[in-house]
């Protein structure tokens, strides 16, 4: 691919153009076929990238919006009044083949919904699923989805969200992607009807390679390359392992901060654990993204920083490169042939 172009939701997230801006300037010096369109307040864009001395790169362009999205907006309102804000027309971009892929740090419902309306599911998809990777022992990757785009799922959608996430697993060069259900137990007769019913369905497909049920403590255990839940779960799942994450990162470090001998001594003792420590930071794996969609977006953290949205960037890039969306449309229309129901 000779060049692609990612929108930018530049008015988005906590922080907007002050972390949005360094972030493409960094992700334009890692890839150099990227192309940046920020969408947003041309003034505020313009001064990010003057303080960055970028206000004048030949792969940036800026459209100016006179509106955003807040935060607090619900979806049903973002889809009545959208035109106009950043992030409408960083989706609306991708719709009109003018970027490859949008990035946005606002609202997740408000983003869902413009998606779902603009860009479409692909055939075979009910509802597009939020999916990010998280971190197993073995420095390996699970890809864990629903992560809160639908809190309730019925047993075809959970199947859809296998295919989805399975497609995407094998684009990070897993050969045959374990695919397990989340579950209060490992054994067949635990869990509800909903999750039975799919899980049947997925021991009937012979393109899924479904090893069956996972527990919330197995998440973290290399076991499975990629977990299936409804979005409620899976949105619970992601934020504790982050605030359990974070609370064991900033208690080892003031632990080792409260005395220089004592931090020499930990980091000599205790390299390895340091290096694993960098693996559970959750900015590395800023970037979830929205499957089953005509089209690329990926949703970053509304408090990301500058690195945590360099990764979502770079997020966009890979999918774009891998073409995510039209292998996972190739696969739906396999293993939907197939299904005997």
């Amino acid at each position: 691919m000779s060049g692609l172009t990612v929108a930018l939701d530049a008015m988005g997230g906590d922080f907007g153009p002050q972390v949005i801006v360094p972030a493409a300037v960094q992700a334009l010096l890692q890839y150099p076929e990227l192309k940046i369109i920020f969408y947003g307040d041309q003034s505020a864009i313009t001064s990010q990238l003057s303080l960055h001395n970028h206000a004048s790169h030949p792969r940036i362009s800026i459209v100016h919006c006179e509106h955003i999205i807040e935060n607090n907006t619900r979806p049903s309102q973002a889809l009545r009044h959208s035109k106009g804000t950043s992030m409408r027309m960083a989706i609306d971009a991708v719709a009109e083949k003018n970027a490859d892929a949008c990035v946005s740090a606002g609202n997740t419902g408000a983003l869902m919904a413009l998606s779902r309306y603009i860009l479409k599911q692909l055939p075979g998809v009910e509802r597009p699923a939020l999916v990010s990777a998280i971190p197993t022992k073995n420095h390996n990757k699970t890809w864990l989805l629903d992560l809160g785009a639908n809190v309730s799922c019925d047993a075809d959608t959970l199947f859809q969200f296998a295919v989805m996430g399975s497609v995407m697993a094998e684009q990070c060069d897993i050969e045959k992607p374990r695919v397990a259900l989340l579950n209060i137990g490992e054994e067949e007769i635990k869990g509800n009807d909903l999750v039975k019913r799919c899980a049947e369905m997925l021991h009937q497909s012979p393109d899924i390679h479904f090893i069956g049920y996972l527990e919330g403590d197995q998440l973290y255990s290399d076991k499975a390359d990629v977990v299936v839940c409804d979005g409620f779960v899976g949105n619970v799942c992601l934020k504790t392992s982050e605030g359990v994450a974070d609370l064991f990162i900033s208690s080892f470090k003031k632990a080792v901060s409260s005395n220089p001998i004592k931090g020499l001594l930990a980091k000599w003792l205790f390299s390895d654990l340091f290096q694993n420590l960098k693996q559970l930071n959750p900015d590395q794996y800023n970037g979830a993204s929205l499957l089953g969609l005509r089209g690329i977006v990926v949703k970053s953290h509304g408090s990301a920083d500058i690195a945590a949205f360099t990764y979502a960037i770079g997020e966009a890039v890979h999918e774009v490169k891998r073409q995510i969306p039209k292998k996972i449309s190739h696969r739906l229309e396999e293993v939907l042939l197939e299904r005997p129901y």
